[in-house]
């Protein structure tokens, strides 16, 4: 009888906290400074005689994203000293938490939450200069929240699931902008394995940088295990790399038990009463939580009706998402019309924010702007193609309404048949085979000359106008 194996998976997300200063010092948080070892002081740098200083908005943030997944909420807790030594880690010994977190349980996209954390940050370390290492301690002392999932997650796919509901949730929360290629969220996986009531060998995957690093490595991994268990070899607990290139994992060392960091209470800090501070109290931060992406997914589909891929484009990205719920409200949440914008922020919009790399894309468009313009489309004063050139225009800094513009550059749709027939007889005389062919009954062809005309008007001709005149032509 062949073997069933059964996988388990279990993540542990970090997360950079947007602060103004570091978790214990008031060293500058700026994930982007490129130069090295400027936001630094003797505090985050470990120097004999100083004291940390808690970040009360870190602490915030966390708290926040407890009440956010439904988890609860410490009454006490406090910091503990995890010790190990690596070069980027400046006192030989990383400001944690272990037996008494800030948040503990939840659930966050159907799965189960354990527990969620802040630490501080370590450095970074470069190897790639010469025969040698530089560290850059920019980063270390960040406040950094850890959240560890139960290990309930069954394949690769709900695991980048979560992954990603996890960073629409920092985002929406504004907690972190979770850029997984800027290092400022951080994946780790641990799978294992187990054949029938056997239970499987804990592995952890550290590294994953992406999405798709996530799902291929969990993957692999899987394969991995149940290849050794079909050979009857035993599963080694460790730490495992992932490498890009040959889409594999690789050994990187024995994996850590938490009494191997020697843990003990931080002497340092005191214990935080959290029930005792006011704005830490669940129902305050519940009022200043913004609509969270399950919510607005929620809304959006049941109100506006649209398809899932327009529904995840808008929650996906809170940016377009705010756009898109202010410009419904300008056109008074008219479901016909709120389609036609729908359209035309996920197409059209999406592709000049790509084409431009504008982060900030917001500035080239205004809200009631972008509502004439699907009030026009909506009646039908210009065509598609029109509309398209209208939106780029107002996208390149044309400050004009959009009925100026049309109005200025001729983009108004032309529906009368008398002013279009000297322009249709043009696309015929240029185009007589076509013609002929459609005549003769190919279909097709009367696109192709609905297309011409469309081009020599610009976009303004209306097609069912000139769709109609061709056809009395034709008989």
């Amino acid at each position: 009888m062949k073997n069933v194996y059964i996988p388990t998976i279990g993540l542990e997300i970090h997360a950079e906290l947007k602060t103004q200063t570091k978790m214990f010092c008031d060293s500058k948080n700026d994930p982007d400074e490129k130069r090295p070892n400027v936001n630094i002081c003797p505090v985050c740098m470990g120097h004999p005689g100083t004291l940390p200083v808690i970040n009360k908005e870190a602490v915030k943030h966390v708290l926040k994203i407890g009440v956010a997944v439904g988890g609860t909420l410490a009454d006490d807790t406090r910091f503990d000293r995890k010790n190990y030594f690596y070069p980027d880690i400046p006192k030989g010994y990383q400001i944690s938490q272990f037996e008494y977190p800030l948040v503990s349980g939840g659930y966050l996209n159907g799965v189960a939450l354990t527990r969620v954390h802040l630490e501080e940050d370590t450095g970074r370390s470069a190897h790639d200069i010469g025969e040698y290492s530089l560290v850059d301690f920019n980063r270390a002392g960040m406040p950094l929240m850890e959240l560890v999932t139960e290990p309930v997650i069954q394949d690769a796919k709900e695991a980048v699931n979560f992954a990603r509901e996890l960073q629409l949730l920092l985002r929406y929360l504004e907690a972190s902008d979770a850029n997984l290629e800027k290092g400022e969220m951080r994946i780790e996986a641990n799978v294992s394995v187990s054949a029938g009531l056997e239970k499987g060998t804990k592995v952890e995957i550290k590294n994953l940088n992406s999405f798709k690093a996530v799902e291929k490595a969990i993957q692999f991994e899987i394969s991995r295990q149940i290849e050794l268990l079909e050979q009857d070899k035993k599963i080694a607990q460790e730490t495992r790399g992932w490498d890009e290139n040959k889409e594999k994992t690789f050994s990187q060392r024995v994996k850590e038990s938490s009494h191997d960091y020697r843990y003990f209470p931080e002497p340092d800090l005191p214990n935080l009463r959290l029930s005792e501070i006011p704005e830490f109290d669940s129902r305050s931060m519940k009022k200043e939580i913004p609509e969270l992406p399950w919510e607005k997914r929620e809304r959006v589909k049941k109100i506006f009706s649209l398809n899932s891929e327009a529904v995840e484009m808008l929650v996906g990205d809170p940016q377009l998402g705010l756009f898109f719920d202010t410009v419904a409200g300008i056109l008074g949440n008219d479901i016909s019309s709120v389609k036609i914008l729908a359209n035309y922020l996920t197409s059209d919009l999406v592709s000049l924010i790509n084409a431009s790399g504008i982060r900030d894309w917001r500035k080239s468009i205004d809200e009631s702007r972008f509502a004439e313009l699907i009030f026009m489309i909506k009646k039908d004063v210009i065509s598609s193609r029109a509309a398209k050139d209208i939106l780029s225009m107002m996208f390149g800094g044309d400050t004009r309404l959009p009925s100026e513009i049309a109005e200025k550059e001729k983009l108004f749709q032309q529906n009368d048949s008398n002013e279009l027939q000297k322009i249709i007889q043009e696309a015929i005389t240029e185009n007589k085979e076509v013609f002929q062919e459609y005549k003769n009954g190919k279909e097709q062809s009367l696109q192709y000359l609905i297309g011409q005309v469309m081009k020599k008007t610009r976009g303004a001709a209306n097609p069912k106008v000139v769709s109609d005149a061709i056809k009395k032509l034709r008989s």
